[in-house]
């Protein structure tokens, strides 16, 4: 019988293989793609020493393939702490069979996904994977089904955030699109639900993998993915700053960190930033980081739908979530996919008690046949119903133009925003000057044949408008706008309110779920 130096001596050395993942040669070959391992990832990620590994000497259970088994079985998975706060993690291990999944790592997959969800602590999985295993054949199907039903629960109760490092194919997708956050590396990660030989094979389309699902074209033209990083390293660092704006489950509150910026800090730049010409964009992006704790903006999914700005700051060291219309892209006008990225963030925000500080400047929705047959009614409603159902504190600031139905879409007092703000420059009206004169006049006009006098009446028309209708002071004089207040000053009136709004409590009717427009 071996003494008990010689089984620790077994363990160690069980361990060491186990580390090892499929093998030097295979991990040479990662490294060569310009990828790290499984294991390195989590040591990038976690704080130093923190990793708890759960499963270290599973093995798959397939006959057929008994000639070539690896301890771990193609995932790491396990617990650590992130700034001290308590993480659980799977990372998929390419070196073994791929990344490939089987009926044992899907098991370890549902296993910290189960207590993540007992403890209540966030979820980081980090794929790099060939997809199912196909010598396990149904068995792998369902192993992937159970890793979904997992996500679809966890969904509001504990965020959720993939790391795509490598492929992500077929069925796989499924599981990073369920969760909360998507990140993706430049050059070395790719999600399709269909490769390109089979793209060619049944559409005659021949397109590449990166085309066809490479983390630029998720950035910039599905909205699949909400950050795109040039490494892994980089990738793993964001992962770190997101969570710093997150709580732990959806009973916790974000956590508040020290400020050093000061809260009545006067942002003089703000008086003049809006173009004395409606028509003249400026970015938006300014506004928020010049009212902001320190600058320090996390935005999400900066390649994609550039008319809106969504994203994570802090006032006064307190986590909130911005949302903004972006006047230098088509002239901050709500369209399908910005109405998708605003909706499914103010959403995000809404599950996890993050407040929302929505700065507007909207001319409307985009007109034309392409967003009507898209379903922008539908699209549109998405934003509209998710700012309606959230009861965490809303502070909206209406800096320009705020028409028609945009204005009751983005956070208006009726959809039971907290504090509604107005600059001096707002125009919150039915619509623009030059079409409700077109509306409203359009008969008399018709009737003036000389050119000089018929632009001259317009104009006259239009003053009149802009004076009576396209300023703050009507809606202030409904009591729809709280306070028109200095732009300069605006930074200090977020942050008081967000103070007095901290112990706010408002519940929705009781119901099993809602019906989203989707």
């Amino acid at each position: 019988m071996s003494s008990n130096s010689e089984k620790i001596r077994e363990l160690v050395s069980r361990r060491e293989e186990a580390r090892l993942g499929g093998g030097i040669k295979r991990i040479e070959a990662q490294h060569a793609k310009g990828k790290l391992t499984a294991r390195e990832r989590i040591e990038l990620l976690l704080d130093d020493g923190s990793f708890e590994e759960y499963d270290m000497f599973v093995t798959h259970r397939t006959k057929s393939m008994d000639n070539e088994k690896y301890y771990s079985d193609g995932v790491v998975t396990g617990r650590g702490t992130i700034d001290g706060r308590l993480i659980y993690v799977y990372s998929q291990d390419f070196t073994i069979f791929g990344g490939s999944l089987s009926e044992t790592f899907a098991a370890k997959v549902c296993k910290v996904l189960d207590e993540a969800m007992k403890v209540g602590a966030p979820v980081i999985g980090l794929n790099d994977s060939g997809g199912a295993r196909i010598q396990e054949g149904v068995r792998s199907l369902a192993g992937y089904a159970e890793i979904f039903q997992r996500n679809i629960l966890a969904s509001g109760s504990v965020p959720q955030i993939s790391a795509v490092f490598g492929p992500c194919a077929g069925g796989a997708v499924y599981s990073p699109a369920l969760t909360d956050f998507i990140l993706m590396t430049e050059n070395t990660s790719y999600m399709f639900v269909t490769g390109p030989k089979v793209v060619q094979t049944v559409t005659g389309e021949v397109i590449s993998t990166e085309d066809l699902g490479g983390a630029t074209v998720h950035a910039t033209k599905s909205g699949v993915s909400h950050f795109l990083t040039e490494t892994e390293e980089e990738g793993l660092l964001l992962i770190r700053k997101l969570l710093s704006y997150l709580p732990q489950n959806n009973l916790e509150d974000p956590p508040v960190l020290d400020n050093s910026d000061p809260i009545d800090r006067l942002e003089e730049s703000l008086n003049q930033i809006i173009p004395d010409s409606a028509n003249k964009p400026y970015d938006v992006k300014d506004i928020v980081k010049a009212t902001i704790d320190n600058a320090d903006f996390l935005e999400v999914q900066r390649n994609y739908a550039k008319n809106i700005v969504t994203g994570f700051a802090r006032y006064n060291g307190r986590p909130v979530g911005i949302v903004a219309n972006q006047p230098l892209f088509l002239a901050g006008v709500l369209d399908i996919n910005a109405s998708r990225k605003a909706a499914r963030f103010v959403r995000f925000c809404d599950a996890f008690n993050i407040p929302l500080v929505t700065f507007v400047d909207v001319p409307g929705f985009l007109p034309g046949s392409a967003q009507e047959y898209g379903g922008i009614i539908l699209h549109g409603a998405k934003l509209l119903f998710a700012y309606g159902e959230a009861t965490v504190p809303k502070v909206t600031i209406t800096l320009r133009k705020s028409y028609g139905g945009a204005h009751d879409v983005m956070s208006s007092k009726q959809l039971r925003g907290d504090v509604n703000y107005a600059w001096p420059t707002a125009e919150i009206a039915v619509m623009g000057a030059k079409g409700a004169i077109e509306v409203l006049e359009g008969r008399n006009i018709s009737q003036i044949e000389d050119p000089e006098e018929k632009a001259k009446y317009i104009l006259q028309k239009e003053t009149e408008y802009t004076e009576k209708f396209a300023n703050p002071y009507q809606a202030a004089k409904y009591g729809y706008i709280d306070d028109i207040i200095e732009p300069r000053n605006t930074r200090f009136r977020i942050i008081r309110s967000l103070e007095a709004l901290a112990t706010k409590k408002q519940v929705n009717p009781p119901k099993k779920h809602s019906n989203i427009p989707l």
